[in-house]
């Protein structure tokens, strides 16, 4: 791999600054680096395809290569016959500028990481300006698969921001992460520092301290701004680069996705356009994350054994029904939310709850996957500690996190290992060995009193209940500008952010009052591309990556070139073939494209 750097020392400290920008928000610290390939570290299509991890000296260049390598890998469908690479999606070296930066909020405890890559091939009579936030909790490197490569391979400059979020997992007194993700105990400013005190592993979504959801659109705005000022500094010839003269879209997957639907609601006309994939949103009158969430992770597991979703082969290994399955509906009836006798009758009667609360069969069929992988728990336990700006230590309903040997005992990290954490993991646990401790496990179904717990945060009328729904409450979504192109992208099928309580509802909710925003639902399409490896999934599911590709290009024309903005519209693709020789490959004509 080519590569070659330039570290400008990035602490500005008694007024003086190593990069020359000379207005827009004032960095904790930030850094330069110019780079061979900014969207692959030259890894290319092969090296991301590689199940094994790029490995070395621990250094800065390793550490964003393996952080590309797991952002990708975490996003995109980039297996064989999946399209990307073929007809659509390109990952050629793109050389150029990446800077980054630790930026706050007044008033918040903690900084957002943020990030500006500016290719070499940068088009100054185009000047446009992509703008993102990681999907999920994940790093700055979360929206590389989508609006990196979107952004770079049209010659446009793309500024990111982990969302207050990132991959901050910390162990160690006066640890935290500085600039360049290289693990420190310096006085450096980082994006986050192991608490005094504490015991159990810190993870920056959960106890930065702020309520980092709340301000998901003010991140974005604060990185479209540091972009513009960065612009400046690397073309001082065509400075000023301006809202009005440098057109800015925002892309995002998931809760990125929200943050760009919560930055097109501020004032000042700054943004041009927007795409929101599978967007984590809060619309009124729709269910917020944290309380269908908290539903699933009592109720699924149970429900997943319903006669419905015996045709599921992936709720279904092997044929038969889930063993916790039937020890979750037993809970459910000792516990007096169930009143049938026999498990599958209990079975039935939990599908018939999800049911009622709004929840389509597709969805459930797709969350199987998220009830095998426990995301339900981990979205539950990470966010309900971020409403209540709990520590380390004091996390709601007696959960933690530690790190976790094979048998899942707590186990010291080392140092080694811990420097990895920045790069590898996915910002929420379980990850790179980083698990829950539940305080309250016990029996066989040893989560269920945690999880009901979880659940009465949402439910209850306590001082602690009320404390997290005023948190959710910030998170509301408001109306979008008037006239701003708006194309939210959801698969009919998503298990994880189901479409009916969060990318549907907000479309038909802001729609009738904003006829520029627009919906395509796609069939036959889930929530985590990177699934579709699996040939039991590939052949029951589409990628929303070619769409949201696609949903780009159409903004783009719609305010570059004046043409119109798409239709909503519904699409009804066709998912792969099993044949003789494996699986059929994806085209453009089987997803309607």
């Amino acid at each position: 791999m080519r590569h070659t750097h330039t570290l400008i020392a990035g602490i500005l400290l008694a007024g003086t600054a190593s990069l020359a920008v000379a207005r827009g928000p004032v960095p904790l610290a930030q850094s330069l680096h110019t780079h061979a390939d900014l969207l692959s570290a030259g890894l290319g299509l092969d090296g991301l395809r590689n199940p094994t991890a790029p490995a070395g000296e621990t250094s800065a260049e390793l550490l964003r290569q393996r952080a590309l390598w797991a952002n990708w890998r975490g996003i995109a469908d980039l297996a064989p016959g999946g399209g990307y690479g073929d007809w659509y999606g390109r990952i050629a070296p793109v050389p150029g500028r990446e800077y980054s930066a630790l930026l706050r909020f007044k008033g918040n405890t903690q900084p957002h990481r943020v990030m500006v890559q500016i290719p070499d091939n940068y088009d100054l009579d185009k000047r446009c300006l992509v703008v993102t936030a990681s999907s999920g909790s994940r790093g700055i490197y979360g929206a590389i698969a989508l609006a990196g490569a979107w952004g770079l391979n049209h010659g446009c400059a793309v500024a990111y921001t982990d969302k207050g979020a990132g991959t901050g997992f910390l162990a160690a007194e006066g640890e935290g992460y500085a600039v360049d993700g290289h693990l420190s105990r310096d006085g450096t400013p980082k994006e986050f520092v192991y608490p005094t005190g504490a015991k159990s592993i810190a993870v920056k979504h959960a106890h930065s301290g702020d309520n980092p959801e709340a301000d998901w659109g003010r991140y974005v705005q604060q990185a479209s701004e540091y972009a513009l000022a960065t612009l400046d500094s690397r073309f001082p010839h065509a400075a000023p680069f301006t809202t009005k003269n440098t057109r800015t879209l925002a892309v995002g997957v998931s809760n990125g996705a929200g943050a760009v639907l919560r930055a097109a609601e501020l004032p000042g006309n700054w943004l041009d356009g927007v795409v929101a994939v599978s967007p984590n949103i809060h619309a009124p009158g729709s269910r917020p994350l944290y309380d269908y969430s908290t539903e699933a992770a009592l109720l699924m597991p149970c429900a997943l054994n319903a006669a419905d979703f015996d045709t599921v082969a992936y709720a279904r290994p092997g044929g038969v029904k889930s063993a916790a399955g039937t020890l979750r509906c037993a809970s459910l009836k000792a516990d007096g939310m169930l009143a049938a006798d026999t498990p599958q009758a209990q079975a039935e009667a939990a599908w018939a709850m999800l049911r009622a609360a709004g929840w389509r069969r597709e969805a459930v069929a797709a969350g199987a996957v998220s009830t095998a992988f426990d995301l339900w728990r981990a979205v539950a336990v990470t966010y309900a500690s971020a409403y209540l700006r709990s520590g380390p230590d004091d996390m709601p309903c007696g959960y933690r996190f530690d790190t976790l040997d094979a048998a899942g005992k707590p186990r010291m990290a080392a140092e080694a290992e811990r420097a990895l954490w920045w790069s590898d993991s996915t910002g929420i646990p379980p990850s790179v060995g980083v698990g829950i401790v539940d305080g309250q496990a016990t029996g066989n179904d040893a989560a269920f009193a945690g999880l009901k717990c979880l659940r009465a945060l949402w439910t209850g009328n306590d001082a602690e209940a009320q404390a997290l729904r005023q948190s959710i409450t910030a998170t509301q979504a408001k109306l979008p500008a008037k006239g701003l192109p708006v194309l939210v992208i959801h698969g009919a099928d998503d298990g994880l952010v189901p479409e009916a309580f969060s990318g549907g509802a907000y479309a038909a909710w802001a729609g009738k009052s904003r006829p520029s925003v627009r919906y395509w639902q796609v069939q036959h399409a889930q929530h985590f591309d990177a699934f579709l490896a699996q040939p039991v999934l590939a052949t029951q599911y589409v990628p929303l990556m070619p769409y949201a590709y696609r949903g780009l290009d159409a903004v783009w024309a719609a305010i570059a070139e004046s043409k119109p903005l798409p239709d909503s519209r519904t699409i009804t693709p066709v998912p792969r073939k099993a044949g003789a020789g494996g699986l059929q490959p994806l085209t453009a004509e089987s997803l309607g494209l």
